[in-house]
């Protein structure tokens, strides 16, 4: 078996890191836009923001080169692209009027991707914050679903017409564990642990607020999703033991940790938040934020939950029937920014997560950055990403075979571009960017993943 004939193939891509143009046409600011120009050195964590003072002002220049990327999009062969808005480009302060210049630019885009064929999904949050809003308390403002809500009904009342395909959050998990909790990103925040509970539900419960926006106002029949990155495990052998061990490892949470997928997951899809979280975190986690309405409103129904994979940790069945983490291997294969390749993850994950909340999976995010270049005979030659691809599809193909729902596949990233606080050192297009001259180049990588969707996955069967 292969993957299914409708299969979504596509790649992906976020407002801020490859869009540019950041005080253009009317955009306001955001909180990246506030912490890449924050150039200080910061004696506590012994760095600048942004490796080498890099910033977004111009990134990849998408904004003034969208035709471009959609011919090389449609070169390329892809079905759907995953793009999403800058919130302050539509609402300079996050809320009020509306800036028509921003809606123009996602019109365009919007009307060039369907006009070559290729399905717009839109993210409606991808961490580009609004610092209007930010400097209103950001997500602790109990005001804050709402805001977004406002905002949702903007993009959907202006884009729905065209799009189908919505996503409300990318990763909240590493916008408020890196950006609030560890003070890593922006806004670069050290909240407690029950200042990061408020944050979490409102954060869910603006969630809950756009899936009921999406559906009240959307012009087409709208499927809707949102994007986490749950932390991926898969096990050591196929023995039914250390699957097991694998599965309960991926939701429980027998520590402090806010990277919990459960405690992400459960208030979505079962309206409540997991008891070994609310165990652990003890007198820190505010039972009383939770008003009478809320868990039901942030456990709207989805269409699809997207994924975003890229490593996870082995797991085999311990002694006493419980998890426990297969030691470190010694010279695993690692990506250049050093992530281990791990491409069972798209084999038990997606099994995973079906089991416990029965909902079909889209992998928004899979990729690799690569020390890659354009050689001298002009071309950019990346066989390792190519590898790398290559694993984790044939993996995924497996669950797929499994009997697992998964409705397509979204490499991460089209483009080359701004990875957030290490600026433009890390490549992970399948396009290669020149960011002196903007100039693009299809990777090998890119020429490989057209022949996979040509033969609708095929083609990952051969290896050359």
């Amino acid at each position: 078996m292969t993957f299914p004939k409708n299969f979504m193939w596509g790649a992906a891509t976020a407002a801020y890191q490859i869009e540019g143009a950041s005080a253009e046409d009317g955009r306001g600011p955001s909180i990246w836009d506030t912490y890449d120009h924050d150039t200080r050195y910061d004696s506590l964590r012994k760095k600048t923001n942004i490796l080498n003072k890099e910033n977004g002002e111009i990134a990849c220049d998408h904004y003034h080169r969208y035709k471009e990327d959609v011919a090389l999009m449609k070169k390329m062969g892809l079905k759907a692209y995953r793009f999403s808005i800058s919130w302050s480009r539509i609402l300079p302060e996050g809320r009020g009027k509306v800036n028509e210049q921003g809606i123009a630019f996602y019109n365009r885009l919007i009307d060039e991707l369907l006009a070559a064929g290729i399905e717009p999904c839109v993210t409606l949050f991808h961490w580009d914050f609004p610092q209007a809003l930010q400097d209103i308390g950001g997500w602790a403002n109990p005001a804050l679903p709402d805001i977004f809500a406002e905002y949702v009904r903007v993009a959907v009342e202006r884009f729905s017409d065209r799009v189908s395909y919505w996503m409300t959050l990318n990763e909240p998990q590493c916008h408020i564990v890196i950006g609030h909790i560890d003070g890593e990103c922006a806004p670069k925040l050290r909240v407690t642990d029950r200042q990061a509970f408020q944050l979490i539900h409102n954060l869910l419960k603006a969630h809950g607020k756009a899936v009921k926006v999406i559906r009240e106002y959307a012009k087409k029949k709208p499927f809707v999703g949102m994007a986490p990155n749950p932390s991926a495990f898969y096990p050591a052998t196929d023995n039914k033991e250390d699957i097991a061990a694998a599965g309960k490892a991926a939701f429980a949470c027998k520590e402090r940790n806010f990277w919990c997928s459960a405690l992400w997951l459960d208030p979505v899809f079962k309206g409540e938040y997991p008891k070994d979280v609310v165990e652990v975190f003890g007198d820190d986690f505010p039972k009383e934020m939770i008003a009478p309405g809320d868990m039901e409103l942030i456990s709207q129904p989805l269409d699809f939950l997207g994924c975003n994979f890229y490593t996870g940790q082995e797991i085999q069945c311990g002694s006493d029937g419980e998890p426990q983490r297969t030691p470190h291997h010694l010279g695993a294969d690692l990506t250049a920014f050093k992530w281990e390749v791990t491409p069972r993850i798209l084999r038990y994950m997606p099994e995973f997560i079906y089991e416990r909340y029965r909902v079909p999976i889209i992998i928004t995010e899979n990729g690799a950055s690569m020390a890659d270049w354009v050689s001298l005979d002009g071309k950019v030659h990346d066989p390792l990403r190519i590898d790398f691809l290559q694993r984790y599809l044939l993996e995924l193909e497996k669950a797929i075979d499994a009997g697992i729902p998964i409705l397509g596949y979204f490499a991460w990233s089209l483009l080359d571009n701004y990875e957030w606080s290490n600026g433009y050192t890390e490549r992970f297009g399948l396009i290669h960017v020149d960011y002196t001259t903007q100039k693009r180049t299809l990777k090998d990588s890119a020429l490989w993943y057209k022949a996979v969707i040509k033969s609708c996955g095929k083609a990952i069967h051969v290896v050359k």
